[in-house]
């Protein structure tokens, strides 16, 4: 435990952000697997893949993951996706 005061506001700091990255990691493997998922039927298919990414964008811009790591997912989703979609 940190004597440091400056130390212990950090930590409650650094406590908080990752609950809240870990949350927004969970949402992106959660509307991801929905893109997938509903990618043989065609009502849902644009909105789920629309909302993946955007939640991508948005994870990349707060800093939870890389920008060049989510334009890697966004182009692994799209691909598999389309793949998808073709085959069925």
């Amino acid at each position: 435990m940190a004597n440091i005061k400056s130390q212990i506001k950090r930590n409650r700091q650094n406590e908080v952000r990752r609950e809240r990255n870990k949350a927004v990691k969970s949402e992106l493997k959660t509307r991801v697997k929905n893109a997938v998922s509903e990618a043989g039927t065609e009502e849902n298919t644009e909105t789920n893949l629309k909302l993946a990414i955007k939640k991508l964008d948005k994870a990349a811009a707060k800093g939870v993951i890389h920008k060049n790591q989510a334009a890697r997912r966004k182009s692994r989703l799209v691909k598999k996706v389309r793949a998808l979609q073709t085959q069925g």
